[in-house]
C-alpha cells in the first residue's frame, strides 16, 4: 500500500531529529557547556522548523506533496552528514541543529498530510494515527540507537549520524514512487485563463474558537512533554552511571511510549486529548518526585507518562486537524498545528532557567499544575464529542 511507503519516509526523517539528543552529554563533557547552552542547542531546532512549517504546508497545497517532500527527505541525510563533520565546533553544531529544524519543517507537515490523503480508504482518523505512529517511532528509535552507539561504539559523534544517513536514503527511495495527491493543475485558475476563486477558509466556519483553545494548547503538549523528559531532566538531576546510554534509553522509552499509545486514539475518541493532558500531569509529578528522592521508579514512570501524553496529543491533534481543515488547505493547517507543537521545545530551556533560579523540582511541579488545569479545561469539550 502506498501509505506504508509514506509512513516509512516520515519515520526515516523523524529518526534523525533526535539522534543528537543523547549526545548532548558528550558535547557537554567535551566542550564544558552549561545546561542553558545545551538546552538552547537542543531548542534551536524549533527555531528553524517553525518558519519552515509555515512555508512548506502552503507550498505543498499549491505545487504538490512530492515537490516539497522529496528534497526535504534528501536534505535530512545531508544534515546528518553535517553533524558528523561538525565534531566539537559549537557554532557548526548550532547551524546543523537549526538546519535540521528547517528540513524537518519541510517534511513533517507535508508528509503527514500526504499520509492522511493516502489513507482515505481506511476511514477518518487512520491517517492521523499512522502519521503519529511514524513520527513517534522515529523520535524514539533514533535516540535509542544513538545513545547506545554514543556510549559503547567508536566515534560517538560520527557513527550515529552515518547510520541515519543510510536510513534517510532508504526513506527517499520509498517515497520516490508515491502518487501525487494534490491536483496541481487545478490550482490558481487565473494562471490558466479561468476564473480565480477566493481561497477556502483555513478551518470550517464556526470552529476558530475550537482550534485556538483546544487544538493549539494540545499541540504545545506534543513536544513539551517528551522534550522536557529527554533534554531537561537529564541535565537537571543526577542520573545513574553510563549517563549517555541512560539518556538514550530514557529518550527511546519516552518516545516509544508515545508510539505504543497512538493506537488508543481510536478507542478513546474525544477523550484522547484529556487523557494526554492528564498523562502529562502525572509525568511531571513523577519527574519532580524523582528530583527530590532520586528513586529510579519515579524516573521511569515520568518517561512513560510524558511520552504517552505526547503521543496521544499528537494523534488527537492530527485527527482534529484533518476534521477542521478545508481539503485544499490541509497541508497548511497540518503545518500550523505542528508549528504550535514545536513551541513546546522551549520547555526544556525554560525549565533549566527556572531550576537555576530555584530548584530542579520547581519547573516540574509547575508543569504538573499547568497540564492538570488543561485536562480540566478539556473535559467539557470531550463530553460534547467535538474533539
Amino acid at each position: 500500500m502506498a501509505w506504508r511507503r509514506a509512513v516509512f519516509a516520515l519515520f526515516a526523517v523523524a529518526a534523525g531529529t533526535n539522534v543528537p539528543t543523547p549526545l548532548l552529554l558528550v558535547y557537554q563533557d567535551r566542550l564544558d557547556l552549561s545546561p542553558e547552552v545545551l538546552t538552547a542547542l537542543f531548542g534551536s531546532y524549533a527555531a528553524g522548523l517553525v518558519p519552515a512549517l509555515f512555508l512548506a504546508g502552503p507550498l505543498s497545497d499549491r505545487f504538490g506533496r512530492r515537490r516539497v517532500a522529496l528534497p526535504g527527505i534528501l536534505l535530512s541525510a545531508a544534515v546528518s552528514l553535517a553533524f558528523a563533520a561538525a565534531g566539537d565546533a559549537l557554532a557548526l553544531l548550532f547551524v546543523a541543529r537549526f538546519v535540521q529544524g528547517v528540513v524537518s519543517g519541510a517534511v513533517f507537515g507535508v508528509v503527514s498530510a500526504w499520509v492522511g490523503e493516502l489513507s482515505h480508504a481506511s476511514g477518518e482518523g487512520a491517517g492521523g494515527r499512522r502519521a503519529a505512529f511514524a513520527m513517534t517511532a522515529g523520535f524514539s528509535l533514533g535516540p535509542l540507537t544513538s545513545g547506545l552507539l554514543g556510549q559503547y561504539a567508536p566515534a560517538p559523534t560520527v557513527l550515529p549520524y552515518l547510520v541515519h544517513v543510510v536510513l534517510a536514503l532508504a526513506g527517499l527511495a520509498a517515497a520516490a514512487g508515491l502518487p501525487e495527491t494534490v491536483a496541481v493543475a487545478s490550482r490558481g485558475g487565473g494562471d490558466h485563463g479561468g476564473p480565480e476563486f477566493p481561497p477556502a477558509p483555513l478551518v470550517r466556519p464556526g470552529d476558530g474558537w475550537l482550534a485556538a483553545t483546544v487544538l493549539a494548547p494540545v499541540a504545545v503538549c506534543v513536544y513539551a512533554f517528551p522534550s522536557t523528559m529527554i533534554s531537561a531532566v537529564p541535565l537537571l538531576v543526577e542520573l545513574p552511571a553510563a549517563g549517555v546510554a541512560v539518556t538514550g534509553v530514557l529518550a527511546g522509552g519516552t518516545l516509544g511510549a508515545g508510539t505504543l499509545v497512538a493506537g488508543l486514539q481510536r478507542r478513546l475518541g474525544p477523550w484522547t486529548a484529556v487523557v494526554a493532558a492528564a498523562s502529562g500531569a502525572v509525568g511531571f509529578t513523577a519527574a519532580a518526585t524523582y528530583a527530590l528522592t532520586t528513586a529510579l521508579p519515579w524516573l521511569f514512570l515520568a518517561a512513560v507518562a510524558l511520552g504517552s501524553g505526547g503521543g496521544l496529543a499528537l494523534a488527537a491533534g492530527l485527527t482534529l486537524t484533518a476534521r477542521l481543515s478545508a481539503p485544499t488547505r490541509r497541508g497548511e493547517l497540518t503545518s500550523l498545528f505542528l508549528a504550535c507543537a514545536y513551541l513546546g521545545f522551549a520547555a526544556p530551556f525554560l525549565a533549566a532557567v527556572t531550576a537555576r533560579a530555584s530548584a530542579p523540582a520547581v519547573p516540574l511541579v509547575a508543569g504538573a499544575v499547568l497540564t492538570g488545569l488543561l485536562a480540566v479545561r478539556l473535559l467539557p469539550v470531550a463530553r460534547t464529542g467535538r474533539a
